[in-house]
């Protein structure tokens, strides 16, 4: 398992809260872009890690589909909604 660092790329699954802030705030701010669902992976930035293992949390920045980004805190490692993982390499 590899050690999350800042500046690193991950996958993040969105979980219904993170929809919830995503279309709410577009909708206030007049965001054209398609509607965010729970369970859609996007890129996501670490931009601060809380630890030196595998496994510690990290904060960063959702890359979504439109021109917004999305700040999520204190994530863990794992599968599902509301963990980032590291991308698969295809071959």
């Amino acid at each position: 398992m590899m050690e999350p660092s800042i500046g690193r790329i991950v996958h993040y699954t969105l979980n219904a809260i993170d929809v919830a802030r995503i279309n709410e705030l577009r909708k206030q701010r007049e965001i054209l872009a398609n509607t965010a669902e729970t369970g859609q992976v996007y890129p996501m930035l670490i931009v601060r890690t809380w630890g030196e293992t595998p496994e510690s949390a990290v904060n960063g920045q959702v890359f979504l589909d439109g021109d917004d980004v999305l700040w999520v805190t204190s994530r863990s490692v794992g599968e599902g909604p509301g963990h980032y993982a590291w991308p698969v390499v295809k071959r």
